[in-house]
């Protein structure tokens, strides 16, 4: 209910900022994209994805008003949950993947990341990424859960989750509505506290046992690490760090000085600073960019002017 709640808030905040210079809302409705993990509780997962659907398609019709269907889909991308990932046993961390991506297509995603098996001890290696890419195409290609759309639909189980994560998600964004939206709930500190609360939860199941999770705090042997490791060559580091001085030697650092001040100063006007409706600076950074300016400058840039947000209140 969290996850689905906090994620269209999100969205809510995005299409109302849209929405209020008079951009009409099918016309960009149709191209915004979302964000979920998958998680292991395989049928509560299914119904989380399918809830959100179901939950943006009326908001998009109830509250925004949208005419188009396509401005009803909620195209999302799915990556499995690196939080579960366990560096004891982590073969195991296959199946592990294997039942969050399954869940995630049941639920109707449209692109899909499966973490690797090592992703829990240091960067996967080729292999391990290989195995995490052909979890994806035996499900595609073999399993025939693709085949179908919403192959679950009528199953007691799932519809019943579905209606329940769908009103608690209902009640969770009417709540961030009263605080202002998404905007005015991370102001006050709300979705980090939520977000700290849950999983010190769950952190303390896992820890007295009620949560178990295999080869953690049961089903527990004794092993000796054979993974292999990812090596990363140096050489990598410093080639990278010889073309970035090579292109701020060729590059006019006068036009360089003269928009990073433009940037500055646009970056004062904003409505947070300023009070009034304040300058566009997306194509000020495209300009920046145009002009081999690297995104390192143009964020310490902003960050002079605007400091860095420091959570308050909790």
């Amino acid at each position: 209910m969290q996850e689905v709640a906090f994620t269209l808030a999100d969205g809510i905040c995005y299409v109302q900022a849209a929405i209020e210079p008079g951009l009409p809302v099918d016309h960009f409705a149709p191209r915004l994209a979302f964000f979920f993990n998958a998680h292991n509780n395989f049928l509560e997962e299914v119904a989380k994805f399918r809830a959100a659907r179901r939950l943006w398609a009326k908001i998009m019709r109830e509250r925004f008003k949208a005419q188009e269907p396509s401005s009803w889909q909620l195209r999302f991308h799915t990556q499995t949950a690196g939080s579960t990932l366990t560096a004891q046993q982590p073969e195991n961390n296959v199946v592990r993947v294997t039942v969050q991506a399954l869940s995630a297509v049941l639920g109707g995603t449209q692109s899909l990341h499966t973490n690797s098996m090592d992703e829990a001890l240091w960067l996967p290696t080729e292999k391990a990424v290989r195995v995490a890419l052909r979890t994806q195409q035996i499900l595609a290609h073999e399993s025939g859960v693709a085949d179908s759309v919403d192959p679950l639909a009528g199953s007691y189980l799932i519809e019943y989750l579905t209606d329940e994560i769908e009103k608690g998600a209902q009640e969770y964004i009417a709540k961030i509505d009263d605080m202002g939206g998404a905007l005015g709930s991370i102001e006050k500190g709300f979705m980090q506290n939520e977000i700290q609360n849950a999983a010190y939860a769950a952190q303390q199941q896992i820890e007295s046992g009620e949560q178990v999770v295999v080869g953690v705090n049961q089903f527990q042997v004794d092993e000796e690490m054979t993974l292999e490791r990812l090596s990363v060559d140096p050489a990598i580091e410093l080639g990278q760090q010889e073309r970035l001085k090579k292109l701020r030697e060729n590059r006019d650092q006068k036009i360089v000085d003269k928009l990073l001040g433009k940037l500055a100063n646009a970056a004062k006007g904003t409505p947070a600073l300023s009070g009034g409706e304040g300058e566009n600076l997306m194509p000020l950074f495209i300009e920046c960019v145009e002009n081999d300016i690297t995104l390192g400058e143009i964020c310490n840039t902003l960050r002079g002017v605007w400091g860095e947000y420091v959570t308050e209140g909790f």
